[in-house]
């Protein structure tokens, strides 16, 4: 809470201003100078720089920003000079949102929680009996002086049934689990999604920005008549007046080649099939056909691009098909390797995604996903997830989109990706702050190790609390002439209250 900004300087008619933080508007234009914390959301008007982003995501590497990248309030400037609009403040900015989320998972109470308060609603009133019991037996029974001697161990046994290491056992492993699975960039929403997560039994991870990066990458270029460089410039150039977001990569790859772009006339769009000018044509299947142009020698080409689960786009010119460029959203770096730590952990890997099969298998073989659920609707999603708890399961669901969101509230435990939408993190019970899918295993290990914790902990209070009641009642003392003193007693109880902390404390530990 203390990371927060405390100022932030605003450009008000093109001249700078100081203010607190607290009175930025949304809409404001604010200049963020190297060094400095960017005060609240926003995104960048102008400038270019790298952004250490640790405090939110976990992650130590810095962030490159530039026009359109979004801010995040807190963040360290690290270089170049920013100036952005801001889009969140005070309450809605995401450190504030993360410090609500924080607090709510230390305060709420997981299930075993639960537990340790019914069999504490159980143990107080039989503790007082025994405490009266013992009173009442060494009054009439105990040597003299009866009553001071019926006091002392009276108190004793009051002093060390003190249930304060009880009480300790589970909040206190839970406070340091959220905190410590905060610090990574993993949000946990309550305790309970802590105590579930170990439980798992099935996951059905997203394709689109969950296995994927989530936005498309020009992966090949197979020239057919000419260049690779100069089937790159033409599809380029067709492609530059379209808005479809598979024009993107390619004018993207141009410009980081440096290519110039031929001028274009008479371009038109055709809706679903592709772009055409006097320069050529750029599409699918369907424009080659209207364009009366026969794909007989690239069709073998064009199966093994799609066996990976890429998309084709063909370019014609001249009446000839000069190439073929493959266009794919990417998997994620760690995607294969979280697949395989979920397996080992016993847990049933599944892959949605409304693509077609040849594509979902394609997917899934890459990053070693058995099974599969393809051409599933938006819609769909939350009844996939509901076929798969019939079976008993508990049933994990990881997404990033708007259509995720009926799924994530849907499955037992919803996990959204940072980068996503604020449906999908708001339906979710644990958020990834950096999109990070190995973050998933550490969490299901983290919630495992905060449990065996909190069973550590139960088991040491109740140990040292019952153990030592007869002791201080005096059963001993008829025989061996053992009195437990009620100084030794609170020494104990405290001892019994410092081991539950130490043993909570182990959660640190990376």
């Amino acid at each position: 809470m203390k990371l927060g900004a405390k100022t932030a300087r605003l450009i008000d008619d093109g001249k700078e201003k100081e203010v607190p933080v607290e009175e930025v508007q949304v809409g404001d234009v604010i200049l963020v100078k190297p060094g400095e914390k960017i005060p609240v959301d926003g995104e960048v008007l102008k400038g270019r720089s790298s952004v250490d982003e640790s405090l939110v995501t976990g992650e130590s590497m810095p962030v490159t920003k530039e026009l359109g990248s979004k801010v995040i309030g807190s963040t360290i400037n690290l270089s170049g000079m920013l100036k952005f609009k801001a889009t969140k403040v005070g309450k809605e900015t995401l450190l504030a949102q993360i410090i609500k989320m924080v607090e709510q998972a230390q305060a709420s109470k997981a299930p075993i929680q639960r537990l340790a308060d019914l069999v504490s609603s159980y143990f107080v009133p039989i503790v007082i009996i025994i405490a009266f019991l013992t009173f009442a037996v060494w009054l009439f029974f105990g040597p003299a002086p009866a009553f001071i001697f019926a006091l002392v161990n009276f108190v004793a046994v009051l002093i060390i049934a003190c249930p304060c290491a009880l009480g300790l056992a589970t909040p206190l492993a839970i406070m340091i689990g959220t905190g410590n699975a905060a610090q990574r960039g993993v949000l946990i929403k309550d305790a309970a999604t802590l105590e579930i997560a170990h439980k798992i039994k099935a996951i059905i991870l997203d394709k689109t920005g969950t296995l994927t990066k989530g936005r498309p990458e020009l992966t090949d270029i197979i020239a057919l008549d000419g260049e690779r460089k100069e089937i790159l410039q033409l599809a380029a150039s067709l492609e530059q007046y379209s808005e479809h977001h598979l024009a993107r990569p390619i004018l993207e790859q141009a410009r980081a080649e440096k290519l110039k772009l031929f001028e274009v006339k008479n371009f038109e769009a055709v809706a679903g099939k592709g772009v055409k000018s006097d320069l050529g044509a750029v599409g699918n299947r369907g424009l080659m056909k209207d364009l009366n142009l026969s794909l007989a020698d690239t069709e073998q080409d064009m199966a093994q691009l799609e066996s990976e689960g890429k998309t084709v786009v063909i370019l014609a010119s001249a009446n000839k098909i000069k190439g073929l460029i493959a266009i794919a959203d990417t998997l994620k770096n760690e995607s294969a390797k979280t697949v395989r730590a979920l397996e080992k952990k016993g847990i049933e890997v599944w892959l949605i995604t409304g693509d077609n099969e040849k594509v979902a298998r394609a997917i899934a073989q890459q990053v070693g996903i058995k099974n599969i659920m393809a051409e599933v609707l938006p819609q769909e999603k939350a009844e996939k997830v509901k076929a798969l708890q019939k079976t008993g399961k508990l049933v994990a669901m990881a997404g990033d989109g708007i259509n995720d969101a009926p799924a994530l509230a849907q499955a037992d435990l919803g996990i959204a990706m940072g980068e996503g939408t604020d449906i999908a993190m708001e339906s979710a019970e644990i958020t990834l702050m950096r999109g990070d899918l190995t973050l998933i295993p550490e969490m299901i290990a983290l919630s495992r190790r905060t449990l065996t914790i909190i069973k550590q902990n139960l088991f040491w209070a109740f140990f040292y609390n019952v153990a030592f009641i007869p002791v201080a009642a005096g059963v001993l003392y008829p025989f061996f002439g053992i009195l437990l003193n009620p100084i030794f007693a609170a020494a104990a109880m405290a001892f019994s209250s410092l081991s539950v902390v130490l043993n909570s404390l182990r959660l640190k530990r990376n």
